[in-house]
């Protein structure tokens, strides 16, 4: 990759990574579910009218939209408002790896090899070792909350590679215009009307702010780069940048909002990342198709 591609890469998972300390951030602001609700609204308005009509079906774009944007996002959003914290939530998000190669054995028919198991048991240990320390510290139900949210990643990371689009910004538009409804239905039942109301009564320019980086920093621009590269390198090539999302989550969360990351956490950060890219890259090898990319965090 020539240094200025590289340097793309870095930055997207630099994006991603602090993206996390934001959504903390924007929690302070906004009830999770109608967050995760106004997150999409702003990613799919406008850019809609620009990215032109949808090339693939809608059936793929509203299981992508329902498993990606609703559950996995509005789990996450949830599990953070719970307690969980933004770099541990950076990290434990990585786990949708595992989920991913099990559900495409399941679905698929792709028969993980030796390797790619091995990568599996390690990530999983990583999870125990995290969920050893966040019981020790943490709310453990918030924990389960991103756990299942990684489950629901990898759902929508196998209905991507059915899909296979080939034009990974308008697929993301498209798929941000599904969940806006359904999460903002969510809102009213769970979170009321009086809340919701009240936090877009206080929106200001610093909660403005986080709904803007969160839908075009991340979401537009972040995809838009991360298609870009790939459209000219092979995912082996650009895949391995994805890794360094938790790094950044981590020591970002670490140095903004005073997060301590305890030994056994760097442990586990160790096991987790060190499967996911055995899982990841063992897989990629073997793989008939490409795989999907990384939705944005």
């Amino acid at each position: 990759m020539r240094p200025l591609h590289i340097a793309l890469a870095v930055l997207v998972a630099a994006l991603w990574g602090v993206n996390f300390v934001v959504i903390e951030l924007g929690l302070d602001h906004f009830p999770p579910l109608l967050f995760s609700a106004l997150r999409f609204l702003v990613a799919a308005l406008p850019a809609v009218f620009f990215v032109g009509p949808p090339k693939v079906a809608w059936k793929w774009i509203a299981g992508v939209g329902l498993a990606l944007g609703v559950a996995k996002f509005g789990l996450l959003f949830i599990g953070m408002d719970r307690g969980m914290g933004a770099g541990l939530s950076s990290l434990v998000l990585q786990v949708q790896a595992v989920f991913t190669a099990l559900l495409a054995a399941l679905v698929l028919g792709e028969r993980p090899g030796r390797v790619r198991l091995l990568g599996m048991a390690v990530a999983l240990a990583g999870i125990g070792v995290a969920a050893v320390d966040e019981g020790a510290s943490g709310p453990v139900l918030a924990f389960v909350l991103v756990i299942a949210a990684a489950a629901c990643w990898g759902v929508s990371n196998v209905l991507t590679r059915r899909a296979a689009p080939p034009d990974s910004l308008n697929f993301m538009v498209w798929v941000s215009t599904v969940p806006v409804l359904p999460l903002l239905g969510l809102s009213l039942l769970f979170e009321g009307w009086d809340r919701d109301r009240e936090a877009l009564a206080a929106l200001d320019w610093s909660g403005a702010g986080i709904i803007v980086y969160v839908a075009w920093v991340v979401t537009i621009f972040g995809f838009g780069a991360w298609g870009f590269l790939l459209s000219r390198y092979q995912a082996s090539s650009v895949a391995p940048f994805t890794l360094l999302v938790p790094v950044f989550g981590m020591s970002s969360a670490a140095l903004l909002l005073d997060e301590s990351v305890s030994p056994l956490r760097w442990c586990a950060a160790a096991l987790l990342v060190g499967g996911v890219a055995l899982t990841s890259f063992a897989g990629a090898r073997r793989a008939r198709v490409p795989a999907p990319e990384p939705a944005p965090v």
